[in-house]
């Protein structure tokens, strides 16, 4: 059994809850959660950090070196705190273990090309995802068929938009060039246009269910997908294939090229019908 030690903003929250169990069911009991690190007690109402560790039955340590030193592989957690991404991923991308980090992967462009460049520089294996990236109805799709992506989703923009860019990004795979916005921050709808000029409109409601068409460039749709696969136990069937094989199942350009959109369409979403360059 390989130890997993878990680095987060604060332990109370959704990813740290659930990871350990599934984690350690997925793998066969091969993989464990057995240290955790918080920087913060949680700071909307949720169980202190010590409270966490009593309920799981996972020691919490003082500190992010003691996590590296006593663990093999490593997860950075903080999911609905990209901005902390930098600061705590910044040791266990130098400790040459295996670490994934929790998506959203960076705030912004500047910081992934940042976070990754640490990794590199010290042969640290690593990835970022979400989970929609892994989904069985994407898995064989023609991409070479593709010209336009509609694309719809749930959640706030913020917070949920990684969800849809993720796929958009690896089913287009060509850059993008720039993100104009049609709607508001509450009422999120863009268009991407990519450097080979194909377009991708993206649409957010609170309670849209995930789904994604793709269509030809006469604009007939060639797939139709509601997405019914349950990515989040694909995601961590692939996660634990990244600590079999130590071969990161997303190429760190694309999780750039991912953020980047992200981070134009946040910019679009303040100042509609105007592009903005990715």
């Amino acid at each position: 059994m390989k130890k997993i030690g878990f680095i987060d903003y604060y332990l109370d929250e959704w990813h740290a809850n659930n990871y350990p169990d599934f984690i350690k069911k997925l793998s066969d009991g091969r993989y464990e959660v057995c240290y955790a690190y918080g920087k913060i007690d949680s700071p909307i109402g949720g169980m202190t950090n010590e409270e966490w560790s009593k309920k799981h039955n996972i020691p919490l340590l003082d500190s992010i070196e003691e996590v590296i030193e006593k663990s093999d592989l490593l997860i950075v957690l903080s999911p609905d705190n990209p901005e902390m991404h930098e600061e705590l991923t910044d040791l266990p991308l130098k400790s040459g273990k295996l670490v994934y980090v929790d998506k959203t992967f960076a705030p912004d462009k500047e910081t992934a090309i940042r976070i990754f460049k640490n990794a590199e520089e010290h042969n640290t294996p690593c990835f970022s995802s979400s989970a929609l990236r892994f989904v069985t109805e994407l898995k064989d799709v023609d991409k070479s068929k593709i010209f336009k992506i509609y694309s719809e989703g749930p959640g706030t923009y913020e917070m949920y938009s990684i969800h849809q860019i993720e796929p958009i990004v690896m089913l287009m795979d060509c850059p993008a060039k720039r993100v104009m916005g049609l709607g508001d921050p509450e009422h999120p709808s863009l268009i991407i246009e990519f450097e080979d000029g194909r377009f991708v409109q993206m649409h957010q409601g609170f309670e849209t269910p995930f789904k994604i068409s793709l269509t030809n460039e006469d604009d007939n749709i060639i797939t139709d997908y509601p997405i019914k696969s349950d990515y989040f136990n694909l995601f961590l069937s692939a996660l634990v294939e990244f600590f079999d094989t130590g071969i990161a199942p997303v190429n760190h350009q694309q999780t750039i090229e991912v953020i980047a959109i992200r981070e134009a369409g946040l910019k679009a979403l303040n100042q509609p019908f105007t592009w903005f360059d990715v």
